[in-house]
């Protein structure tokens, strides 16, 4: 369908020109001029290609070629020269638009005509004094207006920073011409044919250029600065969607923001991947009605992109990689991907404590992660979720990775297992899961003594063996009691739990949401504890006073 156009488009191509033609093809079949520049650097044999699957058509024409560098003066040039040839070649376009050879149409050309004729004095850049241009990235703000950049910023930066550092030292300042008032913004711009044609024929044009084209990076400043003079009614902003990271880089659209792009409402894109061939195939087909006329709102995807870059500069909470380790800068910051509960003791106390607590929390418990011999994951298995082994080899070569591995394998499962001073933890385990605002740990001081008043058998001294793991619970202890613990701690005596039992486990299951299933399931049978007393006894006449004798009347 073609359309009587008001609307002219300037292209900058340099790379991907198979997709620059598409791009054109679409605009050319609106009935919209187009303008292509070509870079310099580009083969003749490529522009030449370009030229052929073009073909003759009588609103395409071919700006002059200069050498465009990023962030040079030459990138504005090749705007002006193109600018030019559309004024001159086709005198009832109404407003420009200036894009790049990677930037994509996301709703039909008759949108954005219809947009336009409505705005028919409407310029469209962004264009924001540097006063309040706080996006602005590289620590040069009112500098690129005030000191000279003879070099390379990507070429020559030793000497772009040594030159910008002499400046500053000797004072250098230069005066911007009057009546400028500078400003800055998104190079892509769509403006009215009175517009462009002012800032053209501008008898000051010559003295603008000279000073622009000393300034770093003219081609956010020209436009955005003459079209404050020149222009009768602006809006600041791009048709475009250019969005951009903390480093002042453009984020690069695939296939898989088809559904991203769609909901922007804007009439552009930049940039696209040349690959993107669903994106290519959708955008520039010709369903009509593909989009209702709205307002472009780019506003309405910012979160994800607020998302994306807080996601690049932090992390993923509890995923740990060669390019990502999560940072623990800011107190409440999980080091984990998922909750999880840990509990020291209950085993000992309470008959089949883990099948049990799977009954009541709907989870799959495991034994104990780190015993001596293997990994005991849940119903005995020797490989979890993630290609996680059962090898306590392989588990000990990192045993923090493998809690954090397992946590992220399995996202949206609450895990529990156990953990004791029997175990081969690894120093500051105990404390990793302190700081982790995701754990939740629940200990019963004293119950290591369960098993070896039940007949555990141990290589050497008992008392000895005996006293080690009370210096281990006992060094848990000052870390899960520190002021700066963050996960959920819950520390009673064995003394305090045998007391009374059912409250305490009630709370401590009720806490992990698990308050429906206990009432269906009741509470674990306790295990025999007959003679224990007298047991403690024993240790203390041979000379070991356990932690926990003040418990009990022995």
């Amino acid at each position: 369908m073609t359309v009587s156009a008001p609307l002219g488009i300037i292209m900058l191509c340099h790379t991907a020109l198979p997709r620059v033609a598409q791009v054109a093809r679409s605009w050319l079949r609106a009935g919209c001029p187009v303008v292509l520049h070509v870079d310099r650097a580009v083969p003749e044999r490529e522009l030449e290609g370009l030229r052929a699957d073009l073909g003759a058509e009588p609103l395409l024409r071919f700006g002059p070629r200069h050498r465009c560098e990023w962030g040079s003066w030459n990138i504005v040039r090749a705007s002006q020269d193109a600018a030019e040839v559309m004024l001159r070649d086709f005198p009832d376009v109404g407003h420009v638009l200036l894009s790049s050879g990677s930037c994509l149409p996301l709703r039909p050309a008759e949108d954005l005509l219809a947009f336009l004729q409505d705005r028919p004095d409407t310029d469209f850049i962004e264009s924001v004094s540097i006063n309040h241009a706080t996006w602005i990235m590289g620590g040069l703000s009112e500098e690129r207006f005030t000191l000279y950049f003879p070099f390379s910023w990507r070429r020559q930066r030793w000497l772009f920073d040594t030159a910008v550092e002499a400046q500053r030292k000797l004072g250098i300042r230069r005066e911007v011409p009057r009546p400028l008032d500078p400003h800055m913004g998104s190079q892509w711009w769509c403006l009215t044919r009175a517009t462009l044609q002012a800032i053209l024929t501008d008898p000051k044009r010559p003295r603008y250029e000279r000073y622009f084209r000393r300034n770093w990076i003219p081609d956010e400043s020209y436009f955005q600065t003459l079209v404050r003079l020149h222009g009768r009614t602006v809006e600041n902003r791009s048709l475009t969607l250019v969005k951009f990271d903390r480093n002042g880089r453009p984020y690069l659209f695939y296939d898989d923001h088809l559904q991203l792009l769609r909901r922007s409402d804007c009439f552009l894109a930049r940039k696209i991947w040349p690959e993107a061939d669903k994106l290519y195939d959708f955008f520039l087909s010709d369903p009509p009605a593909r989009l209702s006329p709205v307002t472009p709102e780019p506003a309405k995807i910012d979160r994800y992109f607020e998302l994306a870059e807080k996601q690049r500069f932090e992390g993923r909470a509890g995923l740990y990689m060669q390019s990502r380790f999560p940072s623990f800068d800011t107190v409440g910051t999980a080091r984990t991907a998922g909750p999880y509960a840990a509990f020291s003791g209950f085993e000992h106390l309470f008959e089949n404590f883990e099948h049990w607590l799977g009954q009541v929390t709907g989870t799959r418990p495991h034994g104990h992660l780190y015993a001596p011999d293997r990994v005991q994951f849940h119903g005995g298995a020797q490989v979890w979720h993630g290609a996680l082994s059962a090898s306590g080899a392989i588990r000990d070569y990192n045993p923090y990775m493998f809690l954090t591995n397992l946590l992220w394998a399995t996202r949206g499962e609450v895990q529990c297992f156990l953990f004791g001073p029997e175990d081969r933890l690894p120093d500051g385990l105990v404390d990793f899961m302190t700081h982790d605002p995701n754990a939740r740990i629940s200990v019963i001081t004293g119950a290591y003594l369960l098993p070896y008043f039940r007949g555990r058998k141990v290589e050497g001294d008992l008392l000895h063996h005996i006293g080690e793991m009370q210096r281990r619970e006992q060094a848990w202890l000052a870390i899960l009691r520190s002021r700066w613990v963050q996960a959920q701690v819950e520390i009673c005596s064995l003394g305090e739990m045998l007391a009374d039992p059912e409250a305490r486990l009630r709370a401590i299951i009720e806490a992990m949401g698990g308050s429906v299933m206990l009432g269906a399931h009741g509470l674990p049978a306790l295990r025999p504890m007959d003679g224990f007393e007298q047991y403690l006894a024993q240790l203390r006449d041979k000379g070991l006073p356990p932690a926990i004798l003040k418990e009990f009347q022995c």
